[in-house]
């Protein structure tokens, strides 16, 4: 967003366009590797409480197993994702 607001060079020092598609190779993944966690637990692909991840109490902060895990691997992906597709955007119109 800041580089469609300013230029292109401000959006590139906050986040480089390299570091962005590694972020968006890295949520992948992450969202892979973790769904093969359970896996290899002995569960089924993005298994939670099956595959043993720990869950606690209902209303604490971290008690949704791998869900939390799966969920910010997902933001990153798609945060990074909207960044690369803005930068290609901006690139595409020089």
């Amino acid at each position: 967003m800041l580089a469609l607001s300013f230029n292109l060079e401000a959006g590139s020092k906050v986040i480089p366009h390299h570091t962005a598609s590694l972020l968006e190779s890295g949520g992948a993944l992450g969202y892979v590797l973790t769904g093969l966690a359970g896996v290899f637990l002995g569960a089924y692909y993005l298994a939670n409480r099956i595959a043993g991840f720990p869950m606690g109490e209902p209303g604490e902060l971290f008690s949704a197993g791998a869900i939390l895990i799966i969920t910010i691997f997902v933001g990153v992906k798609v945060a990074s994702t909207i960044a690369t597709l803005f930068y290609y955007i901006i690139e595409g119109e020089k």
